[in-house]
């Protein structure tokens, strides 16, 4: 059995008051919300934080009228029909509804990144030295790399990239808005710009037209080896309408650009080449598919 290391419990009533822990506990305390992919990383000792801040109980963090609280549960997201479909469609895709039901917007989007070779309990780890993201000196996937190659795993982010959405960072020092697709840096294990002392606490959107896919090895439940996003938004006085595309799966972080050839022009286009192929596959063996058909047609 996996236990949980011991740790000190705060439960701040206020954003301000986390804020204050937050900057006095130092890099030692990190954030809960739903726990849902906090709590399994302790556990297999990947995180070992000596205090654990809640946001549970903090009303500014939940849904509000001018912006999303990071809050808010995914299966509050799924059921607000005012909210656009594309980020509607993706937390719905995400987990289970148990785990929905806990795990938050917020958390979805600062959602560790997940690799073969990472996401294993300790003594497997172990057996194998470690591995460049938690221990170890060596990235397995790439053992010439000297960066962590750990796959962005989050559904919510893509959808909300090609909403053009902006994220608000408050810490004890001030607040500041950030652009979601300034929010992630392209590294396995440094891979948010949140710094430690900072809480992701809204994110303001646009309820624009949109729509999220995602391929994945399980139907039932599974995290996306493929996410897309697509949204189109509305008119300006000097553009015409902006249509906004967003992948998640493709490398350490999730990709958007408001420009409609913008990840033709980072070279995707074989990867959205291979999602049709993946998906006339699914069709020819629907009635009796293999297990993995989709991700072996993706990969040829």
């Amino acid at each position: 059995m996996m236990r949980l290391p011991w740790f000190e419990f705060r439960a701040p009533r206020s954003i301000g008051e986390a804020a204050r822990i937050l900057a006095g506990e130092g890099p030692h305390a990190m954030l809960i919300a739903g726990g849902t992919d906090l709590l399994p990383n302790m556990k297999r000792r990947q995180m070992a934080p000596k205090t654990l801040v809640s946001l549970r109980h903090i009303p500014e963090m939940k849904l509000n009228e001018h912006a999303i609280g990071a809050g808010t549960t995914l299966t509050e997201i799924v059921k607000r029909a005012e909210l656009p479909l594309g980020l509607r469609q993706a937390a719905h895709q995400v987990a289970t509804v148990h785990l929905r039901n806990m795990g938050t917007l917020g958390g979805n989007l600062c959602l560790d990144t997940r690799c073969n070779y990472y996401n294993q309990n300790y003594e497997w780890r172990k057996a194998i030295d470690f591995c460049l993201k938690k221990d170890g000196a060596i990235c397995w996937v790439a053992t010439a790399s000297k960066r962590c190659v750990a796959m962005s795993s989050t559904d919510c982010a893509p959808a909300l990239l090609a909403l053009g959405a902006k994220v608000k960072l408050v810490s004890a020092a001030g607040e500041r808005e950030v652009a979601l697709e300034n929010f992630y840096n392209n590294d396995g294990i440094d891979y948010l710009k949140r710094r430690p002392d900072e809480i992701l606490t809204e994110i303001r959107i646009d309820n624009s037209p949109s729509c999220y896919w995602k391929l994945r090895r399980r139907g039932a439940f599974d995290f996306p080896v493929l996410g897309v996003a697509a949204a189109t938004r509305k008119k300006t006085q000097r553009r015409g309408d902006r249509r906004g595309r967003a992948a998640g799966g493709l490398a350490r972080e999730a990709h958007g650009q408001c420009r409609p050839r913008s990840l033709l022009a980072q070279g995707s286009h074989c990867r959205f080449r291979r999602l049709r192929a993946a998906r006339a596959a699914r069709r020819r063996h629907a009635r009796d598919p293999p297990a993995d058909h989709a991700v072996r047609a993706m990969k040829r």
